[in-house]
């Protein structure tokens, strides 16, 4: 059995567009949207315990280890698989913001599963993974599912798309947005017009095309003031819009160059990164189908 594994990633994800189309009854969304990966991600190392221990070795600001959705993720699996006299000492490496709408914790998590499995041979499919994942969160299974998407559902009803080879800047405005206020809001709207993957544009010209939108980027927006603030800017340079429940903003380039000329003038009071466009999740290989 293989001892450990560094540097795993976890990469970020984008919603091209994200439409709430409805909810259920358990208070759950129904959601469509476009899941894009990005080349920008945490990093974790997990190493093989034989005394059924897991434990996060690091801190990490905010977010207690009992909480954690590594740990819990971790949990989870040694539960599902029957391995409880298998354990994991795991360091995460933030370079994801909280609350900023890219899936860094849902991505972290599904790392686990996916690097766990695999450490543990467990020998848990694709399917099974995604599902012990849609427990963690609505986001999860896509990470696990190895490559964008249109999804459905709460997230986790899949269809493989191939998206636009494009360059993202992204903005962090600064503050966290609590995806829970954002849902709960009275001002959130829940019809948008449900689509098919045919009515809207090929994905290579999602991006250019004025399809969607991001149904929680107004509420978001009237919230937190620093999210409308970096839409406003940003959208002077292409068609700018919020990922997921926010804060995070984004806008896409076809050139690389392109998008280094807009970093260079964002305001020093953001941070802000480029970051290019993945067809794969980078350890889609070692989960079988």
């Amino acid at each position: 059995m293989q001892a450990s594994l560094s540097n795993c990633p976890a990469p970020a994800k984008l919603n091209l567009f994200l439409h709430v189309t409805g909810r259920r009854a358990d208070g759950y969304h129904l959601l469509q949207t476009v899941f894009q990966l990005l080349d920008r991600s945490d990093t974790l190392d997990f190493s093989v315990r034989d005394d059924g221990r897991i434990r996060r070795t690091n801190d990490v600001p905010g977010v207690p280890e009992e909480t954690d959705l590594v740990v819990r993720a971790a949990r989870l699996l040694q539960t599902a698989a029957g391995k409880p006299h298998l354990g994991a000492d795991i360091t995460v490496h933030k370079q994801l913001p909280m609350g900023g709408g890219l899936g860094g914790g849902s991505s972290d998590a599904a790392t686990t599963l996916t690097v766990l499995n695999h450490l543990w041979q467990t020998g848990l499919n694709r399917t099974q993974l995604m599902a012990l994942g849609l427990q963690l969160g609505a986001d999860v299974p896509f990470f696990l599912f190895g490559r964008n998407a249109f999804a459905e559902g709460v997230g986790e009803d899949l269809i493989a798309l191939e998206t636009a080879n494009r360059w993202f800047v992204v903005i962090e405005p600064g503050v966290s947005v609590p995806t829970a206020i954002i849902f709960s809001s009275e001002e959130l709207t829940r019809d948008t017009k449900v689509v098919r993957i045919t009515d809207f544009p090929e994905a290579h010209n999602l991006l250019d095309s004025d399809f969607g939108k991001n149904d929680l980027e107004v509420v978001a927006a009237k919230q937190f003031p620093p999210v409308a603030e970096a839409i406003k800017w940003l959208k002077t340079y292409g068609n700018a819009r919020m990922t997921g429940s926010g804060a995070c903003v984004f806008c896409s380039f076809e050139h690389e160059h392109q998008a280094d000329e807009v970093l260079k003038q964002v305001p020093s009071k953001w941070i802000a990164w480029k970051a290019k466009a993945m067809q794969e999740h980078p350890l889609a290989h070692l989960i079988s189908s």
